[in-house]
């Protein structure tokens, strides 16, 4: 294979660089772990209690399973105060920005990958301890959570749109764009592929058109040209693999062990991740500052009605 020009192979998210070397790697560690513990607790908790959560309401007291799962048994209890540690746990992420101690510990990125993480998990914990019963004042809370649940999906889609370095800090757009020609550069200068190839990876709306978009337009615009990217690359590298490279790469999804290859495959892909977050910059970013006034008032109101849910329910004796 012909090497490239002008190119390092120690390009930051090449394939070939030796994970163990990451300064990240521990981080991805605990975090896969904690998807792990999570997934097997609801898959788990899923299959214990199938039978009892597919009975109708009147049958579930016949059920051997009730006094366990439902809202006030053994488990089901459990459930629910586990669940009410994970959301406490998720109210951590907004005070780490007002108390100092809390600002020490950790990296912004890495909080954020935990809070999405328990954001995911909490809810789904509340709805084995509800036992899929949502009616009445825990009813209403339940739905708001779930706005709150999907509301912070879309926040934390449209956050990982605002370009950051690695310290978490904003990049401006000067700075986005002396990064964008520098790999355009680069990518001039190598010799695998044509220009003309590049151009679907690259090619990107122009600021009047971003501009001109209706909000949701413009929100399945970027969603779209997330989620063709990694196709778009695919189809690159199935121009230069042969036979059972394509077959080992799932038709180029994966990373080959090309390492010229990889390498101009890193730099296409930041230039056009790069061109996308330009474009969409000034947009995206008055779209998470109105974010931030929708999904607090919904955090908020939450935690009030858990709050008596909770009142409600030791002053009645139900547990």
């Amino acid at each position: 294979m012909t090497t490239l020009t002008g190119i390092s192979n120690r390009a930051p998210g090449n394939s070939a660089r030796p994970k163990a070397s990451s300064p990240e790697r521990p981080h991805h560690i605990l975090l896969g772990l904690a998807w792990i513990v999570s997934v097997t607790l609801m898959v788990a908790l899923g299959v214990y209690g199938f039978s009892y959560y597919t009975l109708s309401l009147e049958d579930r007291p016949l059920s051997p399973l009730h006094p366990a799962l439902r809202p006030s048994g053994a488990i089901g209890l459990r459930l629910g105060m586990l669940g009410l540690g994970l959301f406490l746990i998720l109210f951590l992420y907004p005070l780490r920005k007002r108390v100092k101690w809390l600002a020490n510990i950790g990296k912004t990125r890495h909080w954020l990958d935990f809070h999405v993480l328990v954001g995911i998990s909490a809810p789904i914990l509340i709805t084995y301890h509800a036992s899929f019963k949502f009616a009445g004042l825990a009813g209403i809370a339940y739905w708001i959570m779930i706005a709150v649940a999907v509301s912070g999906f879309a926040g934390r889609y449209i956050y990982a749109q605002i370009p950051r370095s690695l310290n978490t800090a904003q990049l401006s757009l000067g700075e986005l764009q002396t990064q964008s020609a520098d790999l355009a550069a680069q990518i001039e200068r190598q010799n695998i592929f044509r220009l003309d190839d590049l151009a679907p990876l690259l090619q990107i709306p122009s600021p009047a058109e971003v501009r001109a978009m209706p909000f949701a337009a413009m929100l399945w615009t970027m969603l779209k040209m997330d989620l063709s990217r990694p196709f778009l690359v695919s189809r690159l590298r199935r121009r230069v693999l042969k036979g059972s490279e394509r077959v080992t790469t799932l038709g180029g999804l994966l990373a080959s062990r090309d390492q010229d290859l990889e390498d101009i495959i890193t730099r296409v892909r930041e230039q056009s991740w790069l061109r996308a977050k330009m474009v969409f910059l000034e947009r995206v970013q008055s779209i998470f500052h109105l974010w931030h006034v929708i999904h607090r008032p919904f955090s908020y109101s939450f935690a009030v009605l858990v709050i008596v849910h909770i009142a409600v329910v030791l002053s009645l004796g139900y547990y």
